[in-house]
């Protein structure tokens, strides 16, 4: 009998072996125009054979069309908020030079993240201020994307208690309410396909690429209890001030582009967050505030409906295959240089 049961047990591992070995590595191929790799089909890595793989934890193949060696490479698929093109917690960046700076804005209120002429995408902050501080706690709760002549929204709703087994997140496309399937690989896409949002698990995790400017990697989560103890965030037991953890891509941005973050993508850019300070702190809120989530009314906004052609004097600041949160607790300070 015991001899049998290790038959079985032989088998199943062969056929686990097998099924594994069986996986077929993908091509990718490069369809940025301005990319020396441009149509060049590339083989995905043993390590992360799909493109988009069927379990939501594991790393699927990504072609970085702006890397020397036009490689295809391993990525997670949700965002990291040690990398560079990250604003996550109380609103923490990681800059397109590496590095890390926090920017507070102010509670109920939206600012410019990114301006450039042909896109523009502005975060709409929510805050609490317990008795004694003197500013707000902020969060990005929702993101406001134009491009040509759409509007693109996705926001965390309000959420008293938090359960992970309930989608909250919402989106709009050119003013109407989306409604995309809570199953992982889910995806929705506009008529002209110049936007495309794929769930990168059942709920709570998207991917929203938009194909001729940039990605965006986003993931929708509480404050918790840990959090608010860590923090003293006090926060009251009617909300849990669910937000968004962001990590950006871009394509090809103008050597002026501006906004919050955007703005650390510029050449000639020289952070005034100092590497190594435990909370850097930059301002410029009256600069970057717009009227609301999908307006380019800011003072330093480039954006206007249309755009204009860019291309031939962009710069591309791909920094989103880097994981500068290796081997750190907490980001301060971080450093990727170009």
């Amino acid at each position: 009998m015991k001899f049998f049961s290790r038959q079985c047990i032989v088998v199943i591992l062969l056929l686990f072996v097998s099924g594994v070995m069986s996986v077929t590595q993908q091509h990718v191929t490069c369809t940025n125009h301005g990319s020396k790799c441009f149509l060049q089909t590339i083989t995905c890595p043993a390590e992360c054979p799909q493109v988009q793989p069927a379990t939501p934890k594991v790393k699927g193949c990504f072609l970085d069309c702006n890397s020397p060696k036009c490689e295809a490479v391993c990525r997670n698929r949700k965002a990291n908020c040690n990398s560079p093109g990250a604003a996550c917690f109380d609103p923490r960046f990681v800059g397109g030079d590496g590095i890390v700076f926090y920017f507070h804005g102010r509670s109920n209120q939206h600012f410019s993240l990114i301006s450039d002429p042909n896109l523009q995408i502005n975060a709409r902050f929510i805050g609490h201020r317990p008795n004694g501080r003197t500013r707000d706690y902020t969060w990005i709760q929702a993101l406001g994307v134009m491009f040509d002549f759409h509007t693109f929204s996705v926001e965390a709703k309000k959420v008293e208690k938090w359960n992970d087994e309930v989608d909250q997140l919402q989106f709009t496309y050119d003013g109407k309410a989306l409604e995309i399937t809570e199953d992982h690989l889910s995806t929705w896409q506009s008529p002209k396909q110049e936007i495309k949002v794929e769930r990168t698990s059942n709920m709570n995790s998207v991917t929203v690429t938009l194909t001729e400017y940039a990605e965006i990697l986003i993931n929708v989560v509480p404050i918790t209890e840990q959090d608010d103890k860590i923090h003293n965030y006090q926060i009251p037991s009617n909300d849990c001030f669910a937000h968004l953890e962001l990590q950006f891509r871009f394509i090809g941005l103008s050597p002026d582009v501006e906004g919050v973050l955007g703005r650390t993508y510029r050449p000639d850019f020289v952070n005034p967050a100092k590497p190594g300070v435990a909370m850097p702190v930059v301002g410029g809120e009256d600069k970057h505030k717009t009227t609301s989530l999908l307006s380019s009314d800011c003072a330093s906004c480039l954006f206007s409906p249309g755009g204009v052609e860019t291309k031939g004097n962009s710069i591309v600041m791909d920094f989103g295959t880097l994981d500068c949160g290796q081997g750190f607790s907490g980001g301060n300070g971080i450093v990727c240089r170009k």
